[in-house]
């Protein structure tokens, strides 16, 4: 078995969690007096982004070889892949995801097209974890790059990066609580679900993929000290699936249609989410 495919079948193992820690979090929330129709409805909604996704895998595989193959052409060397770059490629990759993931929340046209999808979600479960735009396939690959243009195979680059993106399929949900030794060091349920909570503390706090050093390194950790609150600071209260896709790129639209000038409609894009401008006069 190939490095490479190793990795694969680490990224299987990941994808297939949903089917073992979903029925535990479908009893907890029956016993819980929960699983309602709000709720259900919730799960179908973040399941949504899976027929899109399928749809378009063929484009959005096309894209990432071509983009990858043309970056590895200008690599400034070749890297043998051995059990040790290997593991160099996953650390690398990992530390570009986090940027990745943070400039998603700190750049409002990122947020609104992409990973606000995400985040939208009042409750969090393993379905929460598909609850990803299909844009994602066309814009992470870019962050990535650069482990491509060092010298890492291609191949091993993707494979790395699928294996950072499946492992964060168990961190999503409730049914496991804190874990001491691991908490530290890796991203886990308890520092996950500071991410995706709006309390004002937690907001842009773990963007960590794999491992939460990252977070820790760059004073943008914060632990779990008690119960959370899920979505969007301000929910967009619906279950419709486009509603969920569209809501903040709508949202965007409007603000950029009532900015008064170029350099505020310029600041709406590249600024934060919380950033407002004064509206343009009628």
């Amino acid at each position: 078995m190939t490095i490479v495919t190793a990795l694969e079948w680490a990224s299987v193992v990941f994808s297939l969690t949903f089917f073992l820690l979903l029925p535990f979090e479908l009893r907890a929330r029956w016993k819980q007096r929960t699983l309602d129709g709000r709720s259900i409805r919730e799960m179908l909604a973040s399941a949504s982004p899976f027929l899109p996704t399928l749809l378009l895998a063929g484009a959005t595989t096309a894209f990432i070889t071509t983009l990858f193959r043309a970056a590895s052409s200008l690599a400034i060397t070749h890297i043998a892949t051995t059990p040790l770059s290997a593991i160099l490629c996953v650390l690398l990759c990992d530390l570009l995801f986090y940027v990745d993931h943070r400039a998603a929340h700190r750049v409002r046209s990122y947020w609104a097209v992409s990973h606000s999808v995400h985040h939208s979600s009042p409750q969090y479960d393993q379905t929460t974890a598909l609850r990803v735009s299909a844009v994602d396939g066309f814009t992470s690959p870019w962050f990535q790059l650069p482990a491509v243009l060092v010298g890492f195979d291609p191949l091993l680059v993707l494979a790395s990066l699928g294996l950072i993106v499946t492992y964060q399929q168990w961190i999503h949900t409730e049914s496991i609580g804190k874990l001491r030794w691991l908490d530290p060091i890796f991203n886990t349920p308890s520092n996950h679900r500071v991410h995706h909570s709006s309390l004002p503390e937690h907001l842009d706090k773990n963007y960590g993929g794999v491992l939460i050093v990252w977070d820790r390194l760059f004073g943008t950790y914060a632990a779990e000290t008690g119960p959370v609150v899920y979505g969007l600071t301000t929910p967009i209260e619906s279950c419709n699936p486009v509603t969920v896709h569209l809501h903040e790129l709508r949202t965007l639209w409007r603000d950029l249609r009532q900015a008064n000038s170029t350099i505020e409609r310029l600041k709406l894009l590249v600024l934060g989410p919380e950033y407002r401008s004064t509206p343009a006069r009628s």
